[in-house]
């Protein structure tokens, strides 16, 4: 068993390839209001979760959201890719301005099994060519250790099935808190 004790409040930033269980580690651990989707900002904004199209104004809004949400004081985990510095940074950023510490959970999967879980989703399918790009973005950013770079507080990074399933996540909450 892994356990996890994240600071409440604090910005969890899920890092992984679509299909590598971010969204369900999510809702397996975090309450549907404590979560902000790129997927769900891409449909309320194009009608499409899959509307890549739409991810400058789905992006803004998260961040708008989240930096509302960290200022008040909630634990907020942000589930989108992050495979990319500039996204992770940005996300860190809004944390700082908050006063709050970022901890990213990186579920790096083999890309067998992230492929198979992609192929066997019931609502969308990612196109296999941008899994293994988002593959290959993730091993470069856990092989040459870039995540310390970013300014998290702490990283957590998980590479087993039977490992993510037996997490378990609690909360030390601040004393100062509100």
């Amino acid at each position: 068993m892994t356990e996890l004790v994240l600071p409440d409040p604090c910005l969890v930033v899920l890092v992984g390839a679509a299909g590598s269980g971010k969204s369900t580690f999510a809702a397996r651990h975090f309450a549907p209001d404590e979560t902000l989707s790129s997927d769900a900002y891409r449909a309320a904004i194009a009608g499409d979760p899959a509307n890549q199209a739409a991810n400058g104004a789905a992006f803004k809004a998260l961040h708008r959201s989240l930096d509302r949400r960290l200022q008040a004081g909630a634990l907020t985990v942000v589930d989108a890719t992050n495979v990319t510095m500039p996204a992770r940074r940005a996300l860190v950023a809004i944390a700082g301005r908050a006063g709050l510490p970022s901890i990213a959970i990186v579920l790096d999967m083999a890309p067998a099994v992230v492929l198979a879980r992609n192929a066997a989703r019931a609502d969308r399918v990612v196109p296999e060519a941008v899994v293994r790009r988002h593959l290959a973005e993730l091993r470069t950013v856990v092989d040459r250790r870039t995540l310390e770079a970013d300014g998290f507080a702490s990283i957590v990074l998980l590479d087993d099935p039977a490992a993510i399933e037996s997490t378990v996540v609690r909360r030390a909450y601040r004393a100062n808190r509100d």
